[in-house]
């Protein structure tokens, strides 16, 4: 065979290889749009099955949004763009962004005593730390979650920005970063100010960020936490999730709700931001204005397990 023939063959074998490569590809690359296509409308298609059949109307909370973690769609809500006062949820961003500007988070604090003073005389919830105490900072997180101690969120910020108005500066520039246009902090800690203020669409943009972030995730669905020994408790002391303890104080049993963070003034009513699975799935429920107190039935919780069992019954 000539060299002429030969590197003519080889110039024959070489197209159909690439041409072999090109239609191999395009196979490929077909069926991956395909299945993902077809994903996509199962995905929609479920999606829209459960907007039409959960009903949030019938929640006593004001206002609610049920979301799926997976994809941050709105499944249903009840006035979510409504303005709302958030309570305690405050704290879900106090806590996710004292996340991202500490380094260590075994690193500790000593509390000022007179952040104390000004948050006894406001009638805040506290973690049960005292002045002086040295606290690392994941204590802190853990006790400005579980238990809502406002003291813990006021160290935070001093650690985070040197006071409580540079941090509640940057509380509100993530805000916007986030895509929540209709929310104001003035507090770290959600006491009442007429000018503090979100809805719970924004809530739950909020949490749905506040999630991704896993030492945030495993706060959040923590039972409790055993706090390292201080000054004023030598032995160390434990606290707990507030949204457990009402649970099991009111007989509520559902396994459906993973975690959650309660909040509470008589002007915001009770509030609830809780994760939900069923069915292997995620969803972000946030919940607020419900009728009643600390003294009353927990109807926020109530709430949520009402969702729970809407959300099983789908399905099932």
């Amino acid at each position: 065979m000539s060299k002429r023939r030969r590197r003519k063959r080889r110039k024959h074998m070489l197209m159909g290889f690439i041409l072999f490569l090109t239609v191999t590809y395009g196979l490929l690359a077909l069926g991956t749009w395909a299945v993902g296509n077809l994903l996509q409308k199962n995905r929609e298609t479920e999606q829209g099955v459960l907007s039409e059949t959960l009903n949030l109307q019938k929640l006593s909370s004001k206002a609610a949004v049920l979301t799926d973690l997976s994809t941050g769609k709105i499944l249903a809500e009840k006035k979510g763009d409504e303005r709302i006062y958030p309570a305690s949820l405050t704290k879900i961003m106090t806590v996710v962004l004292a996340m991202e500007k500490l380094d260590n988070l075994d690193d500790t604090t000593v509390l000022d005593g007179d952040m104390f003073r000004e948050l006894y005389a406001q009638g805040a919830s506290m973690a049960g730390f005292a002045p002086q105490d040295q606290v690392s900072y994941r204590d802190l997180l853990y006790g400005a979650l579980l238990p809502l101690g406002a003291e813990c969120c006021e160290a935070l910020a001093r650690v985070c920005d040197g006071s409580e108005e540079a941090f509640v500066k940057e509380m509100n520039q993530k805000a916007k970063k986030l895509g929540m246009k209709h929310t104001n902090f003035k507090n770290v800690t959600g006491l009442h100010d007429k000018d503090h203020y979100t809805t719970a669409e924004d809530l739950s943009l909020l949490l749905e960020y506040a999630l991704k972030n896993q030492e945030f995730y495993e706060i959040f669905t923590a039972k409790s936490h055993s706090m390292a020994p201080t000054a004023s408790h030598p032995e160390g002391f434990t606290v707990y999730s507030t949204m457990r303890q009402e649970m099991e104080q009111n007989g509520i049993s559902e396994p459906g709700i993973l975690g959650g963070k309660t909040g509470y003034t008589s002007e915001a009513g009770l509030c609830l931001g809780s994760l939900l699975s069923l069915g292997g799935k995620e969803y972000i429920l946030i919940t607020a204005d419900a009728p009643g107190s600390h003294e009353t039935e927990p109807s926020h919780i109530l709430d949520a397990a009402e969702v729970c069992r809407q959300l099983s019954l789908i399905g099932s």
